[in-house]
């Protein structure tokens, strides 16, 4: 199976708390936690990285479909978070919630919803994910 990075994603953290530098393939950048549970806030903490992932992928899939069309809707914009709950087993829910700067037709919102759904950070967390990890 291929990657589908080009590149190797790498961090490394030294002795101060949380503060992480993350490598990509054109530069870096530090992920920390808030200074509520004794980070610096340096960086985004890591599950709003993952969040902004997710918003990115949505937004770029989105406005390829919609320069495709044709429609004129000049701007996306999209809001997320997410919540946790622990019983019997760890069940994550994800909001995402899309407007637009323009008005819309109830056919385009409903072709936009189905899009959304496609991107390809979505099915990657909709689908099986195994994580292989050696030392």
């Amino acid at each position: 199976m291929a990657n589908l990075l080009e590149n190797d994603i790498t961090g490394s953290i030294g002795t101060q708390k949380y503060l992480c530098k993350i490598s990509w393939r054109n530069g870096e950048f530090l992920m920390d936690e808030p200074e509520s549970i004794e980070g610096k806030d340096l960086g985004p903490d890591p599950y709003t990285t993952l969040l902004a992932s997710l918003a990115g992928c949505t937004l770029s899939t989105l406005r390829m479909y919609i320069d495709r069309k044709g429609w004129d809707i000049p701007e996306i914009n999209i809001v997320l978070n997410m919540s946790q709950e622990n019983s019997p087993e760890l069940e994550t829910t994800i909001s995402r919630s899309l407007s637009f700067s323009t008005e819309i037709s109830d056919e385009q919102k409903e072709r936009l919803l189905l899009i959304a759904e496609k991107c390809p950070v979505s099915k990657i967390l909709k689908n099986k994910i195994t994580i292989n990890t050696q030392l």
